[in-house]
């Protein structure tokens, strides 16, 4: 993007976070627009953001260059504030029940899908050999190879590489923590992983409950709880946690365990998730 393009971009979103802020969200809202018809890959996440206004349809899924462009800000400090700040602790949490649930049981090929930073990595480390990790974050990817944990570390798109790396083998672990509040619609992420995913391979991930959010302040009325899925006030989606068990079924997989969790806290506020154990057909 050229240099003065850049800078109406950087000014039409910062005019447009400050009027929201302030509660003016129609001004908000076409400030976001300014932003969308400069630019098309929308790296601000400005979708994202209206979505949660109730301002603008909900998208399937984050934009591929949002994502990027987040983590690469925060790659630095993420684990600080995820982990420190935030309370996060779901690579744990599912290693915690992965290792009550398969007692004894050792993972030849761990995928971890979003790795980050490697929180999951370090989590399984001794519960699994090869373990080959994906993020769209380049400075994601660099922290995660430091740590020294992985075998194999990608950069790029995990449906993406979903497609193209499960023509070439299967894993019998397959980890998506913190990646669901990233995709809305979750057909063709749960299709993809059951195609990668070995028999009697598991798939463990987390997701936020949408029945449990609270409205954006630039909504009018209450969240739509029979949706599949909707942006939360933070810009994540949440999703029905019907609409998961529909997914895991028609993925070929079969849930073994499922437990309601505090996935983070966010402004002082608990945010409420899920946990899944499912396990290929």
């Amino acid at each position: 993007m050229k240099q003065d393009k850049q800078k109406q971009v950087e000014d039409a979103y910062e005019r447009g976070l400050a009027l929201e802020k302030s509660g003016n969200f129609a001004a908000a809202a076409a400030a976001y627009y300014e932003v969308l018809a400069l630019d098309k890959e929308d790296c601000a996440g400005v979708t994202v953001r209206l979505a949660a206004m109730g301002l603008g349809a909900v998208p399937k899924t984050a934009p591929p260059a949002y994502i990027g462009a987040l983590f690469d800000q925060y790659a630095d400090v993420f684990d600080m504030i995820l982990v420190d700040s935030l309370g996060y602790n779901v690579p744990n949490l599912l290693c915690e029940r992965i290792s009550a649930h398969y007692p004894g049981r050792y993972f030849k090929n761990l995928l971890d899908l979003g790795c980050g930073t490697g929180l999951v990595g370090e989590a399984f480390i001794a519960l699994a050999d090869k373990k080959t990790g994906v993020d769209l974050s380049q400075n994601m990817v660099e922290i995660a190879h430091e740590r020294e944990i992985y075998h194999r570390l990608f950069t790029g798109d995990i449906s993406r590489f979903l497609r193209e790396k499960s023509r070439q083998q299967q894993w019998d672990l397959i980890i998506a923590a913190d990646v669901l509040p990233y995709i809305g619609d979750l057909h063709e992420f749960f299709s993809l992983v059951s195609r990668a995913l070995a028999k009697n391979g598991v798939f463990a991930f987390s997701s936020e409950n949408m029945e449990k959010i609270k409205p954006h302040a630039g909504q009018q009325g209450a969240v739509n709880k029979a949706e599949d899925f909707t942006i939360g006030p933070h810009q994540r989606f949440a999703h029905n946690p019907a609409y998961i068990d529909r997914i895991i079924d028609k993925a070929g997989l079969k849930t073994k365990y499922y437990s309601d969790i505090i996935v983070r806290q966010e402004q002082g506020e608990p945010v409420s998730g899920q946990i899944f154990l499912t396990e290929k057909l």
